[in-house]
């Protein structure tokens, strides 16, 4: 949990790249390995898949910075090398979650048609 606080903190403050210029990425988790030498970042990127895969490889550039940094700031025993990975989940439950507000407002909408018309027949009696 303190690597990936860190992780976050580094690429928000630190990193210059300008592959991570205008997108904000996020550092969803960060597995390490028992032994400390590697670490699996997962990231979210707020964007244009173009973007995604600019700010990866804007991150890959910076690999050595990021992990030079970290070692400064956490006191591990190895700092570990760090692989960043893509995490598209939270881009897919916000989709998934328009998809379900649209269906949602369709239903809505079609219910309030079916008001109205049973509305008229009320109406005409």
């Amino acid at each position: 949990m303190e690597v990936q606080r860190e992780l976050s903190e580094i690429i928000r403050t630190e990193v210059k790249d300008p592959g991570l210029n205008n997108v904000m990425v996020t550092v969803v988790s960060a597995e390490v390995t028992p032994d400390l030498k590697y670490c699996k970042a997962y990231i979210s990127v707020l964007g244009s898949e173009e973007a995604a895969g600019e700010a990866l490889l804007g991150l890959k550039r910076a690999v050595g910075f990021i992990r030079k940094e970290l070692a400064r700031r956490v006191n591990l025993r190895n700092t570990p090398e760090i692989k960043f990975i893509l995490d598209q989940s939270i881009e897919y439950g916000v989709h998934m979650s328009r998809l379900i507000d649209h269906v949602t407002g369709s239903m809505k909408s079609e219910e309030a048609g079916e008001d109205l018309e049973e509305g008229d027949d009320w109406d005409q009696e």
